[in-house]
């Protein structure tokens, strides 16, 4: 990665400058069956058209706060990177009545409604796929960012000594603060590019997230998500382990 960058969206330019057809997020919903695995370049095709969607369609604007009521996931992570290419707060499970805007999975809609300001539904199904008819009073992720562009540049630069995340517990970091500690984090598990790392951590921490995004980020590896992996027995657990090529687990 690049010694220059300052922000988790400087990190993703950076990968995908390096390599991006490379895997970057492979995802496992341990309770579905599915699996779906991304590309440095399609997970930034995503990140970019959900900040179009932030920026043009939202009218989302730098310093903003976005309440996150999403659960582990890829497209949480998206959501994660898009925000940072906005230069708006991604809020982990944040307050929604104190946000800008609210992004909610199905079990949280009845939560989400307590912002005033715009909010997204994300039905979280395989394949992306939107909801029957729209929740009442959201807008349908999935209908809204397909029409998105596929490149994204802020109307405003992005401040790296701005709030850029906040996570339960009241840890709240800038962006550059964020990508010096996912730094620090590889730097202890020992990720290099090349590494790929297995987690099961929920995000309602900075270590669970980092975990499962942030580090292996800044590191140039990538990361194998796991959602409800403790339906799985440690026979399949192993079998994943070696066809993922996994050469660090956090669990």
């Amino acid at each position: 990665m690049n010694a220059s960058d300052r922000t988790p969206a400087d990190l993703l330019r950076s990968a995908l400058a390096a390599d991006p057809a490379r895997p970057l997020v492979t995802f496992y919903d341990d309770a579905t069956g599915e699996r779906v695995e991304l590309s440095v370049a399609t997970f930034a095709n995503w990140v970019a058209k959900t900040a179009n969607l932030l920026q043009d369609e939202l009218s989302a604007e730098p310093g903003e706060r976005v309440a996150l009521l999403l659960p582990v996931h890829w497209q949480t992570a998206v959501w994660l990177l898009a925000c940072a290419s906005v230069g708006v707060v991604a809020d982990l499970d944040g307050d929604p009545a104190a946000a800008d805007h609210v992004v909610a999975g199905p079990d949280r809609l009845e939560d989400g409604r307590a912002c005033s300001g715009s909010r997204l539904a994300l039905s979280l199904a395989p394949l992306g796929r939107r909801f029957p008819a729209p929740p009442p009073g959201y807008q349908d992720y999935a209908v809204e960012v397909p029409g998105q562009g596929d490149r994204f540049a802020p109307y405003v630069p992005v401040d790296a000594d701005a709030p850029a995340l906040a996570v339960r517990g009241g840890t709240e970091l800038t962006g550059s603060e964020l990508v010096e500690r996912a730094r620090a984090d590889a730097a202890l598990r020992g990720l290099k590019p090349g590494s790929r790392v297995l987690t099961g951590l929920a995000w309602d921490t900075w270590e669970g997230v980092s975990a499962g995004l942030y580090a292996p980020l800044a590191a140039g590896a990538s990361v194998v998500l796991c959602r409800h992996l403790d339906r799985l027995s440690p026979e399949a657990l192993e079998q994943r382990v070696e066809s993922e090529r996994v050469t660090d687990r956090v669990e």
